[in-house]
């Protein structure tokens, strides 16, 4: 039952995938140890220059020579009214002020370049490279997967995953309302958009071809059972990853990961001008009442860059993104193989006992 479409597709043991998580979280370190230990690890490399991205994958490869996989977020172009983004800047500036970090700073607002990425990706023969935020131009899923390379797509709706399958993509990530950090959505509004891993999987399971990968709030062996019971190949953890020693989040993120509980996320576009699930902090809080428009992405993660930095530096989590899922309870700090390794032994045991229980009903 263990064995999947997937496992036999990527060649890894089994299946299990860590989650790509930009800004930090998915050191070479982290993706090199979950794939060593069997499962897929993932770079998030939506945030990195090209060169930063192919020094990324150089050193993953120095210490693994299993299957994993990067992942970059397709571009988007938002246009803002001058006015949008002054309002903003006068409303971040409370928060520099308090950082003690300088007001009105020049703002970067260019996102990486795309093209040149997908140039890294192609140099480097990736084995897998994953999309969020959309579907990138034909073409460049042409060139990917002439190269070699296996193409997964982000989706969280069936219509979505459909539109990948067309697309030509060899996997999707059906990512529920439960998962941690950015949503995937590209069709509809969020909000029409958040439907939870349990509801999401059989349904896209049985409206594509592909092999479906679950992702939303799966921490342990029996999210994986579950995941595999409801059609998908295998499964995507994210924030079961975030604190362990091969992470690159934050101590004080992690604190956050290991004593916060269920009930303590929300979804907010207030730090990047996309939706994200993470913990609920003091700028989330305050930016609900913010009454102007927040940019979109990638402007408004320009502008609330220098804050969140300067948050990281000074300690202060109320001021950073703390990007989390719905099974906060079951994370823990052990090491990222020691994790694979819990999530694969419980799930042989649930597997076992559900067969033992079924026989004794016969």
């Amino acid at each position: 039952m263990l064995e999947t479409a997937v496992t036999n597709k990527l060649k890894i043991r089994y299946p299990i995938f860590q989650a790509p998580m930009a800004g930090g979280p998915t050191t070479p370190e982290l993706v090199a140890a979950v794939s060593n230990a069997g499962g897929l690890g993932n770079l998030g490399a939506g945030y990195l220059a090209p060169e930063q991205l192919r020094t990324a994958i150089q050193e993953i490869r120095k210490q693994t020579d299993r299957p994993f996989g990067v992942n970059l977020f397709v571009p988007e172009e938002p246009t803002e009214s001058e006015e949008t983004i002054t309002r903003m800047t006068d409303f971040l500036n409370f928060y520099r002020e308090e950082l003690g970090i300088p007001k009105n700073p020049l703002i970067q607002t260019s996102s990486e370049s795309f093209e040149e990425q997908v140039q890294v990706l192609l140099d480097e023969k990736v084995p897998v490279c994953s999309f969020t935020f959309g579907i990138p131009p034909q073409d460049v899923i042409r060139a990917i997967k002439q190269n070699g390379t296996v193409v997964i797509g982000t989706a969280t709706t069936v219509e979505e995953a459909k539109r990948w399958e067309a697309a030509g993509a060899d996997a999707v990530v059906a990512q529920g309302s439960e998962a941690g950090g950015h949503r995937g959505t590209f069709l509809k509004s969020v909000s029409q958009s958040l439907i939870g891993t349990m509801a999401l999987v059989p349904q896209v399971a049985d409206h594509v071809s592909i092999p479906v990968i679950a992702s939303g709030g799966i921490m342990d062996g029996r999210g994986l059972v579950a995941s595999l019971v409801l059609g998908a190949s295998a499964v995507q953890m994210g924030t079961a990853f975030l604190a362990c020693p091969e992470s690159g989040a934050h101590a004080a993120y992690k604190q956050k990961i290991l004593l916060e509980t269920e009930d303590a996320t929300g979804i907010t576009s207030a730090y990047s001008g996309k939706a994200a699930r993470g913990i609920q902090t003091a700028f989330m809080n305050d930016m609900e009442h913010y009454t102007g428009d927040i940019p979109g992405y990638p402007i408004q993660n320009a502008m609330t860059r220098d804050i969140r930095h300067a948050a990281a530096k000074a300690n202060n989590p109320e001021y950073m993104s703390l990007w989390a899922g719905q099974g906060l309870r079951l994370a823990s700090d052990r090491t990222a193989a020691k994790i694979v390794e819990q999530t694969m032994k419980q799930a042989r045991t649930e597997v076992k006992r559900i067969a033992l229980h079924g026989m004794n009903d016969d």
